[in-house]
């Protein structure tokens, strides 16, 4: 799905202002390697931009901070997740004190989950 305008200039600008949970799982992610799914930072699709995006998977990563948990934050998450998912597009969330404590982990289990996504659609 094409995303407008204005979600891509929001994408780039996200970019350079990545948390420290997103910059530590988008080192680890990054490496390229032909045996590992590939995925992109700050991705946008439609009217939203996703943290993390894995193509061939249909998989988004969202690394949730405190601010995902308070005013109407749960509600507005849960449309957007929703939204995806009727675009075919799993949605993810990870607690960033989750990637805090060890990224490594973490990295591991999403590039599973990614393997795991990718095989299920071939299948499809």
């Amino acid at each position: 799905m094409r995303a407008p305008t204005q979600t891509h200039d929001r994408a780039r600008r996200l970019r350079s202002e990545l948390s420290l949970p997103e910059k530590l799982l988008w080192v680890r992610l990054r490496r390229r390697d032909p045996d590992r799914p590939t995925f992109r930072r700050q991705h946008p699709v439609g009217p939203y931009v996703l943290d993390f995006y894995c193509s061939d998977a249909r998989l988004c990563i969202e690394i949730d901070g405190a601010m995902h948990y308070v005013g109407d934050r749960p509600e507005r998450d849960a449309r957007r997740d929703a939204w995806l998912r009727e675009q075919g597009i799993e949605v993810v969330r990870i607690p960033a004190s989750s990637v805090l404590q060890d990224p490594e982990d973490v990295t591991d289990w999403v590039r599973s989950l990614a393997f795991e996504r990718q095989g299920a659609n071939r299948q499809v």
